[in-house]
C-alpha cells in the first residue's frame, strides 16, 4: 500500500501571491500578524497536516512590495514556531536559520529547546542566503560566495548534530537515594573547529526527543544539491512540470544512496499553490481577480514612476518577450483591450504559452464575452505562479498525478492570500485528498510522522548508536 503524501503548510501571512494582499477580505497588515498565525495553525492541525513551515529573508527594501511583499516586514521564524508552540499539540514546527549567518551554538540551543518543549515536533530548514543585503546586517562588507557558503553550511550541520548529541539518551540518572544526577560519561562537548565553524560545547538543553530534529534544505546548485541528499531529510526542489521533478527526485535519491543512506530516508517535497473553490469555475473566477490585482504600468501616472517598480510590467514589456517589432501597431493597444485572435496567432511559443495558462486558470478566451485582454497577459508573465485552480478534485487529481509520478514525496502548500484560502483547502481539498488515501499520516514525532528512519549518530559511545548498529548488523 503507498504510503500518504507529506503535506505540510509554507506560511506567508501576506499571501504566497504578490496581489494576494489586495484580494477582498485578505490579511494586509503584518502588526496583526498573531492571530493569522494562530488560526492558520488550528486549522493545519484541525486538518491533520504534518507540518507548519516558515521561510526567512534578512532584508528588507521597497523593491520586495511589488514583487514579495510577505519578505517585507514578517516574524522571525524561530520566534513564530516557538509562538505556535502553546497553542498547538501535534502538528510539526518547522524554522528556517541561514547558516551564512547564523551562531551554531544558539541554533543548535533554540531547536532542541523547541523540540523539547513540543514533545519531538521540531524541524530547521537550513539554507545558505541568496540576499546580498544580508551581508551588511550582520556587518559584513559582502555577502559570501556560494561555495564558501556551502562550506560553511556543510560544517554547520555536523556542529549542531554533535551539539543536539551533547547527552547521552541514558545521562540522567536523577538517582535520589544517592544523590546523583547525571552520569558525568553521558556528558561530552562538540569540540567541533572547521575552516568556518567552531564550537566547544557541549549543549546545555537535554537531548532533543527526536536526537536530531529533522533537517530541511532547498537549492538548484550542485553544491545544495549534493548537501540535501547527503544531510537533509527533506528536500525542497521548485520544479513545474512532473517528469522533471521525477528526474531531479531520481538524482537526489542516487546521492543520498551514494552517501550511504537510505535514499527513503530522504523526502522531496515541491511547493504548490492551489487556489480552491467549491467549482472549478469559482477557483478560476479567483485567479481572474488575483491577477487584475497585479499592479502594472497602465499609463497612469504614479506605480510606474516609482523606482522599485519592476520594469517588466508593461504592454511593451511582453511586446518584447512576443517579438513584435517596435513600430507595430499593437503597441499602441491599452492593457485593457482584449487580446484579438490575430494578434495571438502572431505569438511566439513563449507568449503562446502564457496566454495558455491564462485561457486555463481563468476561464477567459479570445472571443465571446469574457474575452483576455493584455493586463492579464502582462500580469501572468511578470508573476508566474505554481497554481493549481480548481475544486477539490481537481486539486486531488494534481497530488495524485504527482505521487503517481515519482515526482514527489508530498507538498508545500502555499496560499494565495490568507486566511480564507489556506481555509479552503482545509475544508474543500483535504476531505478528497484523505477519502483518495493521500494524506493521513501517523507517529508521535516529525520524524516518525515524515517516515524517516532513525537518525545517524556521531558519538560511537553512545547508547541509542549502538542499538542502531546492532539493528544494522
Amino acid at each position: 500500500m503507498t504510503a500518504p503524501l507529506i503535506v505540510g503548510a509554507m506560511v506567508r501571512t501576506l499571501g504566497a501571491y504578490p496581489s494576494g494582499w489586495r484580494y477582498p477580505g485578505a490579511h494586509a497588515d503584518p502588526r496583526t500578524d498573531a492571530a493569522v498565525l494562530r488560526r492558520v495553525a488550528r486549522v493545519a492541525e484541525d486538518a491533520d497536516l504534518d507540518y507548519l513551515f516558515f521561510g526567512d529573508w534578512l532584508a528588507t527594501g521597497p523593491d520586495l512590495e511589488f514583487r514579495d511583499p510577505y519578505l517585507l516586514a514578517r516574524i522571525d521564524p524561530l520566534s513564530a514556531v516557538l509562538y505556535l508552540a502553546g497553542v498547538t499539540e501535534r502538528i510539526g514546527l518547522i524554522a528556517t536559520v541561514n547558516s551564512t549567518y547564523a551562531d551554531p551554538y544558539a541554533t543548535a540551543r533554540a531547536t532542541a529547546s523547541l523540540d523539547l518543549l513540543t514533545g519531538g515536533r521540531a524541524g530547521v530548514n537550513l539554507v545558505t542566503g541568496a540576499e546580498p543585503r544580508a551581508a551588511a546586517n550582520h556587518g559584513r562588507d559582502a555577502h559570501a560566495d556560494n561555495e564558501a557558503r556551502y562550506d560553511r553550511a556543510e560544517e554547520f550541520v555536523r556542529a549542531l548534530r554533535l551539539m543536539w548529541e551533547s547527552w547521552d539518551a541514558d545521562a540522567w540518572v536523577a538517582d535520589t537515594g544517592t544523590g546523583v544526577l547525571i552520569d558525568a560519561d553521558g556528558l561530552r562537548p562538540a569540540a567541533f573547529a572547521g575552516a568556518h565553524v567552531r564550537v566547544e560545547g557541549p549543549l546545555n538543553v537535554a537531548r532533543p526527543p527526536q536526537s536530531h530534529p529533522p533537517i530541511v534544505h532547498a537549492g538548484t546548485s550542485p553544491r545544495s544539491r549534493a548537501l540535501a541528499a547527503t544531510e537533509a531529510d527533506l528536500a525542497l526542489i521548485a520544479a513545474g512540470d512532473p517528469a522533471v521533478a521525477a528526474a531531479t527526485r531520481a538524482q537526489l535519491r542516487a546521492l543520498a544512496e551514494a552517501s550511504g543512506r537510505r535514499p527513503d530516508d530522504l523526502k522531496v517535497i515541491v511547493p504548490v499553490v492551489p487556489v480552491v473553490a467549491e467549482t472549478d469555475a469559482a477557483a478560476r473566477a479567483i485567479v481572474d481577480r488575483l491577477l487584475l490585482l497585479v499592479p502594472i504600468d497602465d499609463g497612469a501616472a504614479g506605480l510606474a514612476e516609482r523606482t522599485a517598480f519592476p520594469p517588466n510590467r508593461s504592454i511593451a514589456s511582453f511586446l518584447d518577450v512576443a517579438g513584435i517589432d517596435p513600430d507595430d501597431p499593437l503597441r499602441e493597444a491599452s492593457v485593457d483591450d482584449p487580446v484579438t485572435t490575430a494578434a495571438a496567432a502572431r505569438f511566439p511559443e513563449a507568449a503562446a504559452h502564457t496566454l495558455e495558462t491564462v485561457r486555463s486558470r481563468t476561464g477567459r478566451d479570445l472571443q465571446g464575452g469574457h474575452r483576455v485582454t493584455w493586463r492579464h497577459l502582462i500580469a501572468a508573465h511578470a508573476v508566474p505562479a505554481n497554481f493549481v485552480v480548481g475544486g477539490p478534485r481537481a486539486i486531488a487529481d494534481h497530488f495524485e498525478l504527482w505521487r503517481d509520478a515519482g515526482a514527489a514525496d508530498g507538498f508545500n502548500v502555499l496560499s494565495a492570500f490568507q486566511p480564507a484560502q489556506f481555509e479552503a483547502f482545509a475544508s474543500l481539498a483535504v476531505p478528497e485528498l484523505r477519502r483518495r488515501g493521500l494524506v493521513g499520516r501517523s507517529g508521535e514525532t516529525l520524524r516518525e510522522r515524515l517516515g524517516l528512519g532513525a537518525p545517524r549518530l556521531l558519538h560511537a559511545a553512545d547508547p541509542l548508536h549502538a542499538e542502531q548498529a546492532a539493528a544494522a548488523r
